[in-house]
């Protein structure tokens, strides 16, 4: 039964980190912002790992990310803690986020960009039945009962604290290296691919490197530099090469 509970544990750690490095590097600074262009075969294995991990949509995100860039802290922002408060947003950000991605104005506005592709339409548009696939998976894998619980954990800790984090305590806490009112959680970085260097995503949206200080590390950053290595990504400009510019 331990090695049954370390093994489920396990299994949520690996999924958590899926779910994050995709989110970061292909909703994030790929779909959202253009901060590198990816292969076709990597853009479909991130959007694969989305499908099964967490269901999102690719435009809705987009759409819901784009317009908070659009009104950061300010009327209209979709999750801002000045707004609606710290707690309402850390604890309740994925029903903000809802109520954004469900509204057809906000995606046509912000994601027309985005096409979809017979991929979409047959698969990664129905984000139920990719989760419930993956569950599916992991309950083969581990067992009924523990495959539930890793998928649990994995959602728990997915929704409702690493990206709530993100639009909570990183526009709550922490400091600041350019002049906006997001917020750089060093912590927070190591356990979300980076994005917890919120403060200089906001300063440089468009720069794929979320890190610019020595002591500031983002994980997601080797991991692109190995795929543009391998000719399956071209980066756009870090925040150095704009400052250096």
């Amino acid at each position: 039964m331990l090695l049954s509970l370390v093994l489920a544990l396990v299994a949520a750690v690996i999924l958590i980190q899926i779910a994050v490095f995709s989110t970061t590097i292909y909703l994030h600074r790929c779909a959202t912002h253009r901060a590198l262009v990816l292969h076709p075969v990597a853009a479909f294995a991130f959007r694969s790992a989305l499908w099964l991990t967490t269901g999102l949509s690719t435009k809705e995100w987009v759409a819901v990310h784009r317009k908070h860039h659009a009104f950061t802290d300010e009327e209209g922002d979709p999750h801002s803690p000045y707004l609606e408060g710290f707690w309402p947003v850390q604890l309740g950000n994925v029903f903000y986020y809802m109520r954004e991605a469900k509204n057809p104005e906000v995606v046509q506005k912000y994601a027309r960009d985005i096409k979809d592709d017979v991929w979409d339409r047959l698969f990664f548009n129905h984000g139920l039945l990719g989760l419930a696939v993956g569950t599916v998976g992991l309950c083969a894998a581990l067992g009924i009962w523990w495959g539930l619980l890793a998928a649990g954990v994995h959602a728990v800790m997915y929704v409702f604290v690493l990206s709530s984090s993100i639009n909570g305590l990183c526009h709550h806490v922490g400091y600041r290296n350019f002049d906006n009112t997001a917020t750089n959680l060093r912590f927070l970085a190591l356990l979300t691919g980076g994005e917890g260097l919120h403060n200089n995503h906001h300063g440089f949206p468009r720069s794929p490197k979320f890190s610019v200080r020595k002591r500031e590390f983002d994980p997601a950053w080797p991991i692109i530099r190995l795929l543009t290595l391998l000719r399956l990504a071209r980066p756009y400009k870090t925040i150095e090469q704009h400052a250096n510019a």
